[in-house]
């Protein structure tokens, strides 16, 4: 005789049979999963065994058991974050970890071997056309201020932006001229004169988005060519040599304090929308080796007070870094990495310029103050 569970439905009974059980039916639950053979380390060898049920209660009647896999909802689930397999890919991420970029490259994925080169270079330039002959720096200047103007005009026409070029280019050769031949006043003519052209060569294109490009070629002038001439006009003095000098080396030394320092320190960004590599302990960086670079060329070279120097190295820290932020401003607000592909490892000229543009006229204000020309 075999056991039956009771009427309560609390386990096997021994009474005699009563009687068939009534039964409910309802309808028949989906085919339960393929039943697995388990062992059990205590009671041996156990049968396949059926899916979880859960007892239902009907009244007048015995207990029903339904597989709880009929009652159950279908339910998805999707993998964890970062998990793999062999049917869930790699989830796709921001920037690769510093351990999985090659060592040649930087954490920003550039080719940091070719950078360095191409930096060494460009300052190789730059020290000997200063020393050697100080015209010939006028003569660098134009080529990498023309070359920036067409890069940023070209990066604006990707975003539908069509600022005039011809009298840009036109413009910047009038502005760093008149600045050499002229001083400030020269400049500052060459710009409004340039403003002027852009303004009436944009009319031939008739007035669909007149209001933008017009004003896109305003900005690009202001930017580019204006910030420029106060370069040229750290030139024109007897000790120009060393003003610009000062003024160079100072905004370098931001970007290499800031990069050592951001890479060893860095925890909290500055700016995560624009620049998410830029962090508040990088920009301590830039400004202690702003001042440690900028206050003995001061004092050695131009005769100012230490604190001039130390004035100067602050203010160029801080206009190099927003200098370079709002270029990262417009670059993302373009859709693009690198203003151009010249020069490699760094990206295009005005990618190198973004610093240094704003930085020109604040040196010269200042160092006329701290240091004035004999």
């Amino acid at each position: 005789m075999t056991s039956r569970p009771d009427a309560t439905g609390a386990g096997p009974s021994g009474d005699a049979d009563t009687g068939p059980i009534p039964v409910v039916r309802r309808p028949s639950p989906p085919p339960p999963p393929p039943s697995s053979s388990r062992s059990d380390a205590t009671t041996g060898p156990v049968r396949p065994v059926a899916p979880p049920t859960s007892p239902i209660d009907v009244p007048g009647t015995q207990e029903i058991a339904v597989p709880a896999a009929a009652r159950a909802e279908p339910r998805t689930t999707e993998p964890e974050p970062g998990r793999t397999g062999p049917d869930v890919g790699p989830v796709p991420g921001p920037d690769p970890e510093p351990d999985l970029v090659p060592p040649s490259s930087s954490r920003a994925g550039r080719n940091l071997v070719a950078a360095i080169g191409v930096g060494l270079g460009l300052g190789a330039v730059i020290i000997a056309s200063l020393v050697v002959y100080r015209p010939a720096f006028l003569l660098v200047i134009a080529v990498a201020i023309l070359v920036g103007v067409v890069e940023l005009v070209r990066a604006l026409e990707s975003g539908s932006v069509r600022a005039p070029l011809l009298p840009l280019l036109v413009g910047t050769v009038a502005m760093l001229a008149l600045a050499w031949t002229r001083g400030p006043d020269g400049l500052v003519v060459g710009f409004l004169l340039t403003v002027v052209a852009v303004l009436l060569w944009r009319l031939g294109d008739g007035p669909d988005d007149y209001l933008r490009d017009a004003s896109a070629g305003v900005l690009v002038a202001l930017y580019v060519p204006l910030l420029a001439g106060f370069a040229v006009l750290l030139l024109v003095p007897d000790d120009g040599v060393a003003r610009v000098l000062a003024f160079i080396a100072t905004v370098v030394g931001n970007d290499v304090g800031g990069y050592t320092a951001g890479v060893l320190f860095g925890r909290h960004p500055m700016a995560p929308t624009v620049s998410p590599k830029k962090s508040w302990e990088g920009m301590a960086g830039s400004v202690v080796a702003c001042v440690l670079v900028a206050t003995p060329i001061v004092v050695l070279a131009l005769d100012g007070p230490w604190w001039g120097g130390v004035l100067v190295g602050v203010a160029l820290a801080v206009t190099a870094t927003l200098g370079d932020l709002g270029e990262s401003l417009i670059k993302r607000d373009l859709g693009i990495k690198d203003m151009g592909t010249l020069l490699p490892g760094h990206g295009g000229i005005m990618d190198r310029l973004d610093s240094l543009l704003p930085s020109a006229a604040v040196a010269y204000l200042l160092l006329s103050w701290v240091a004035p020309p004999l």
